[in-house]
C-alpha cells in the first residue's frame, strides 16, 4: 500500500529550511541493558497521522560513533512546521549502549535473559515503522530478522543501510510515498477496532475453563458475561451451584469468587449468591467479629482487588451493612501497610517497589467497590479520596505512547499491559460515573486505549504482560519479571474487560 501526501512536496520545498524553532521532540524509554543502562528514542511527527513512519538506529555494536549524526539530523528535521513534515521520524542513537551481544529473533526470557534484544525488538515491532535505516554495523541478525520475520508478532520491516544519500531532502521527499510495511498494516489493523469488536474477538480465545475458581480464568468469564454470553457461562459455574465445595485458600481463589457474585447479580441465582457470601464470611471471627483485615492478604496489595470488590458485592447482594464496613477497614489497613509517600503502592513490605500491577490492582479494585458502595455510608468519601489521590499520583508515570511500566517509577522498565488496562478501566469508570475531571483524564484514557488495543493482537495475543508475581525480594526480582510475548489468561481477561468498560457492556 503505497502512502501519499497530497500537495505537500512543494510546499516542504519552500519552507523546510525556512523555520528556525524546534519543535518538541518526543521521548522514549525503549528499554534497559543488563547494566540497568537506559535506551532512549526521540522523534518528531508529521503533516499527518498516516504519514510513514521512518527509524534511523545506530550502535548495535555499541557506541560506535554515529549518534551525533542522527542528532543532526532530527534536530534539523525538527526545525521544520509539523503540517510540513511528510514522514514521522524516530532516532535510537545507541541501540546497545553497553555493546552486549545480540540475536534476532530474540531468545530466552524477556528481559532476564537477552534484555537490549528483547527491547529493541518489541518496541521497534510495536511503533511498527515502515523502514529502517541502520548506521553502522550490523549485529546479532538484526538486519535480516527485521526484514523475514514478525516483528514482535507486527510483520516484516524493510531495511536499508545509512548513507549520505539516506539523509537528505530529497530523500525525506520520496519517503511520503513509501510503502506500508507488513508491519504498518498490522498496526492499522489492530488500530481500527472499535472496543466492542476487542472484546469479541477475545471472548472467543478467552474464558472457557474455570476449573480453578480463581481470578485470572475468573475475569475472562466476567468479560464474556458482559457480552451477555449468559447461557455458556452458566454450564462452567454449574459444578459449583450444584454443591461442588470450593476452597477459598488464597487471594486468588477469593477473587474468583466475584464470578458468583456478578452471576447471581444478573440471574439471582441463590447458590451464587450464597457462595459469595461464603467467602465474604471469611473477614469475620467464629463469634462474628470484623478481623483486622481480610485472611489471605500475604500483605500484597493485590489484595484492594482480591478482596474489596466482593466484600462490597456481598454487601449489595445482602443490604448488610457488615460487608461495607469490612471493606472500608480492609482499605485502610491495606493502604496504611503499604502507601509511598508519592502516592503509588509498594507491592509488599518485602521491597520498597511499585510493581506495574500492584499498583492496577488497588485501581481497579477500588473503581469496582466504589461502584457498588452507598454513598451514604460514613467511609465513602474517604474511599472515594484514596481513589482519587491513587489515580493523581500514576498520572506522572504514564509514558508517551499510553503505557505503565513494570515499576511504575523506574525508567526504562517495561511497558505493562495488564495493569494499564487495569487503570484505564478504573479511569474509564471514574469518568462514566463523573468522579474524575474529563479534562484531566479523558486524554489519559484516550491514550490507554490506543497503547493497549496496538498491544493486543487479532488472535488474542499480547505484547509485555508480566507473570504472575509473589512477593518479590529486590527491585532487581520485579524487572526482571519474566513479561510474556503470545497468549496469557491474565492479559486475556483484563484486556477483556477493558475493551468491555470502553464499550459500556456492564
Amino acid at each position: 500500500m503505497r502512502r501519499t501526501i497530497p500537495g505537500l512536496a512543494f510546499f516542504l520545498v519552500c519552507v523546510l529550511y525556512s523555520s528556525t524553532a524546534v519543535t518538541q521532540i518526543i521521548e522514549w524509554e525503549v528499554g534497559l541493558t543488563s547494566n540497568r543502562a537506559l535506551i532512549r528514542a526521540r522523534g518528531v511527527s508529521a503533516a499527518v497521522q498516516a504519514a510513514p513512519t521512518i527509524l534511523y538506529l545506530a550502535g548495535l555494536t555499541g557506541n560506535t560513533g554515529f549518534s551525533d549524526e542522527l542528532e543532526s539530523i532530527l534536530e534539523n528535521y525538527a526545525r521544520t512546521e509539523e503540517r510540513s513534515r511528510p514522514v514521522k521520524l524516530i532516532i535510537i542513537p545507541v541501540a546497545n549502549p553497553d555493546g552486549e551481544e545480540l540475536i534476532f529473533p530474540p531468545l530466552g526470557r524477556a528481559y532476564a535473559e537477552n534484555p537490549v534484544s528483547h527491547a529493541l525488538w518489541r518496541w521497534i515491532g510495536t511503533h511498527a515503522p515502515d523502514l529502517v535505516i541502520v548506521a553502522g554495523q550490523d549485529a546479532g541478525g538484526f538486519v535480516d530478522a527485521l526484514q523475514g520475520e514478525a516483528v514482535a508478532s507486527f510483520g516484516s520491516i524493510p531495511v536499508q543501510v545509512f548513507s549520505t544519500r539516506t539523509t537528505g531532502l530529497n530523500f525525506l521527499l520520496a519517503l511520503q510515498q513509501a510503502e506500508a510495511s507488513e508491519a504498518s498494516l498490522e498496526l492499522a489493523r489492530r488500530l481500527v477496532r472499535t472496543p466492542a469488536e476487542l472484546a469479541d474477538q477475545l471472548a472467543q480465545s478467552y474464558g472457557y475453563n474455570f476449573s480453578t475458581p480463581a481470578y485470572v480464568p475468573g475475569m475472562s468469564l466476567i468479560g464474556r458475561m458482559r457480552l451477555g454470553q449468559m447461557q455458556e457461562i452458566e454450564i462452567q459455574l454449574q459444578p459449583y451451584l450444584t454443591g461442588s465445595a470450593i476452597e477459598v485458600y488464597n487471594a486468588s481463589v477469593m477473587a474468583g469468587q466475584l464470578v458468583f457474585a456478578e452471576f447471581a447479580e444478573r440471574t439471582g441465582n441463590a447458590a451464587a449468591r450464597q457462595l459469595t457470601i461464603n467467602a465474604a464470611e471469611l473477614a469475620f471471627d467464629e463469634q462474628g467479629n470484623p478481623r483486622a483485615a481480610m485472611p489471605m492478604h500475604a500483605e500484597m496489595s493485590d489484595s484492594f482487588f482480591m478482596v474489596t470488590p466482593l466484600l462490597v458485592k456481598a454487601g449489595k447482594l445482602t443490604a448488610e451493612s457488615k460487608y461495607f464496613d469490612m471493606a472500608a477497614r480492609h482499605v485502610n489497613y491495606m493502604r496504611e501497610m503499604l502507601v509511598q509517600e508519592n502516592g503509588l503502592y509498594r507491592h509488599s513490605p518485602e521491597a520498597d517497589v511499585a510493581w506495574s500491577r500492584g499498583n492496577g490492582f488497588p485501581a481497579l479494585g477500588m473503581a469496582l467497590s466504589l461502584s457498588d458502595f452507598p454513598e451514604t455510608h460514613p467511609a465513602y468519601g474517604a474511599l472515594m479520596s484514596i481513589f482519587i489521590h491513587h489515580l493523581e499520583s500514576l498520572l506522572p508515570y504514564q509514558d508517551v505512547d499510553g503505557m505503565w511500566h513494570e515499576v511504575i517509577d523506574y525508567p526504562g522498565s517495561f511497558a505493562e499491559i495488564t495493569s494499564t488496562a487495569m487503570i484505564g478501566i478504573a479511569i474509564k469508570r471514574g469518568l462514566d460515573r463523573n468522579w474524575l475531571p474529563a479534562a484531566t483524564y479523558q486524554p489519559v484514557l484516550d491514550k490507554i486505549w490506543r497503547a493497549v488495543s496496538i498491544r493486543t493482537s487479532l488472535g488474542g495475543e499480547f505484547i509485555n504482560a508480566c507473570t504472575s508475581t509473589g512477593k518479590m525480594l529486590s527491585l532487581d526480582a520485579y524487572l526482571d519479571r519474566p513479561a510474556i510475548l503470545g497468549r496469557d489468561d491474565r492479559a486475556g481477561g483484563v484486556v477483556m474487560l477493558f475493551a468491555n468498560e470502553m464499550a459500556g457492556n456492564r
